[in-house]
């Protein structure tokens, strides 16, 4: 067999995999709601400890935007759609993909070592010996954590950019103040607002089962730990690229 036909045949072998512990892990987690301190504990591991990193991108991102939007803007004499142009441009594209990003290399590596490290040190083989299911008490916890802090994050992320953007454009550049935020009330739709939201959840939802399926499938080594965390970067960024487009051509 050569080597092209080799990686073909892996590459369809870990996307049965992954396909197949999808299922799994949404059987487990139905009867995983009914423990909601557990999920609320990933959240905040998910959500809450990156906050920070998410209001300063977000913020400086926005600023960026702010910026390079009124010298685009102003060359067509258009600067008064800078709260138009920042608001669809963080609603519909960077708020969800810029969010997803941080999420895997931040949330993402924190949840695939964790879980790792419990392959590593035989906790999960142990949980099954007490015939506790790992499944619906280490993994769909975690992976219906992470895809509800997703939205939220980027709905954060939305919020503080445009904050960023405005500071630039009305505190800086001079655009009014009233008109800003008019141009930006105007043109934002329940469309623009669905497909933020959407895009969202389904970066949630990669991210997260990335990240679990990478970490509950690691080897049992500190080598095996540390490559899957990486996997867990690089498959989740190229996925959520990957998505984003095609979530967007559906949109148009």
């Amino acid at each position: 067999m050569s080597n092209g036909s080799a990686v073909r045949l892996e590459g369809v072998r870990r996307l049965g995999a992954t396909a197949i512990f999808l299922v799994r892990l949404v059987a487990a987690s139905v009867p995983a709601l009914a423990r909601p301190r557990l999920i609320v504990n990933q959240i905040y591991n998910a959500g809450a400890r990156s906050l920070i990193i998410i209001m300063l991108s977000g913020l400086f991102v926005g600023m960026v935007l702010g910026l390079q939007g009124f010298q685009l803007l102003q060359r067509f004499g258009s600067e008064d759609v800078l709260g138009s142009a920042a608001a669809l441009g963080l609603l519909k594209e960077l708020g969800p993909v810029i969010t997803a990003l941080l999420f895997a290399g931040r949330a993402g590596t924190a949840l695939t070592s964790e879980i790792g490290l419990m392959r590593a040190t035989d906790q999960l083989t142990a949980m099954q010996i007490m015939a506790v299911d790992p499944m619906r008490y280490v993994a769909a916890p975690r992976f219906l954590g992470g895809v509800i802090a997703m939205p939220l994050l980027a709905a954060i992320f939305g919020l503080i950019g445009l904050f960023g953007a405005q500071l630039i454009g009305v505190q800086l550049m001079g655009v009014d103040s009233g008109v800003f935020w008019s141009q930006t009330q105007d043109s934002v739709r329940l469309r623009d607002v669905t497909e933020g939201i959407v895009k969202s959840v389904v970066f949630g939802i990669a991210c997260s089962l990335i990240a679990v399926y990478e970490g509950y499938n690691a080897e049992r080594t500190a080598a095996g730990v540390g490559l899957a965390t990486t996997r867990t970067v690089v498959a989740s960024s190229v996925l959520t690229l990957l998505l984003d487009y095609v979530l967007t051509a559906a949109f148009l």
